[in-house]
């Protein structure tokens, strides 16, 4: 089945997983209409846990469901998620390596109604800088499907990061999800533009309106921890510079990542993303996006840059 929404994706995957492995169960911090998880809640009652309004907690049961042998899937919004259960994430789940799976719904910007108290932009800097734990942010609702089912069969801590919104597919339906390996989606010889979640997308448009201009390559790091460094050094041979993009703060996210492994490539780097602030309340997504320069005419303004800059 096709998705165009990545929490639908993920609720209805966790349902076709569940029919399989009775070891799966889902926790809700009282957003389950929200997260998805209801649909867990529908197909199997008895393996949904309803914590409340208490992330620590949810967190904390969790993590004692997978000492007995239990997969739990965690799920809330991202601020949340990452926030709220910190000390419960490292001091159990991240130092014993327990086998459980964390959920940061409506990620970013994409709440864009809430404000900065419900959007999410530091939860990637977050949770990887916690040791043993995996880190993964699907480009869209096809690699959603796919990052749960690879997720399912990894051993040990893992965090999920999901939009809100509705929005075209940019991976194709039922490619294998390979953790810790970026893609390439489009190849070019001039400027390599990394980008994640909901900005892959908008990464290819720029890339296309350059199209016979400069010749831009584009690759989706959906898998931000682990990341592996051969493969993100080999993108970048022959290209003249380096964009990054995501909807998450500059500091500690995917381009800090990114920046670590090509520190000592002597390679010019760019950084689009949110300038070290905090999200605000607005009438739709798109209104936000452009507010924060999280655009495909920025990013083609940045490549252009990069590449005049880099081409005098």
């Amino acid at each position: 089945m096709s998705y165009t929404n990545q929490r639908v994706a993920y609720g209805n995957t966790l349902v076709e997983l569940g029919r399989k492995d009775s070891r799966i169960v889902v926790l809700d911090a009282d957003l389950g209409g929200s997260t998805m998880g209801k649909l867990f809640e529908t197909e199997f009652p008895e393996r949904h846990f309803e914590m409340g309004i208490a992330e620590a907690d949810m967190t904390s049961v969790a993590a004692g469901l997978a000492q007995t042998g239990k997969i739990p899937f965690t799920n809330s919004f991202a601020v949340f998620a990452a926030g709220r259960a910190f000390d419960q994430i490292r001091q159990t789940i991240a130092i014993g390596r327990l086998n459980v799976k964390i959920c940061g719904s409506s990620s970013g910007l994409s709440d864009f109604g809430d404000g900065a108290t419900h959007q999410c932009v530091e939860d990637i800097a977050i949770l990887r800088s916690i040791p043993n734990m995996t880190v993964i942010c699907p480009a869209d609702a096809n690699e959603t499907v796919e990052a749960v089912k690879a997720i399912t069969q990894l051993e040990g801590p893992c965090y999920i990061r999901l939009n809100r919104n509705d929005y075209p597919n940019v991976t194709s339906e039922g490619e294998k999800f390979q953790i810790g390996v970026p893609k390439m989606l489009k190849d070019g010889k001039d400027v390599v533009v990394f980008a994640m979640g909901y900005m892959v997308g908008t990464a290819l448009k720029a890339a296309a309106e350059l199209e016979g201009k400069i010749s831009v390559r584009v690759v989706n790091v959906s898998t931000i921890k682990p990341l592996h460094e051969d493969t993100i050094k080999e993108m970048t041979r022959g290209c003249k510079a380096v964009v990054t993009v995501e909807e998450h703060n500059v500091k500690g996210g995917m381009g800090s990542a990114v920046a670590e492994i090509l520190s000592k490539e002597r390679i010019p780097m760019e950084f689009i993303g949110i300038q070290d602030t905090f999200g605000r309340s607005a009438h739709s997504y798109q209104e936000l996006l452009e507010y924060y320069g999280l655009t495909a005419d920025h990013v083609k303004d940045t490549i252009e840059a990069m590449y005049t800059m880099e081409t005098k």
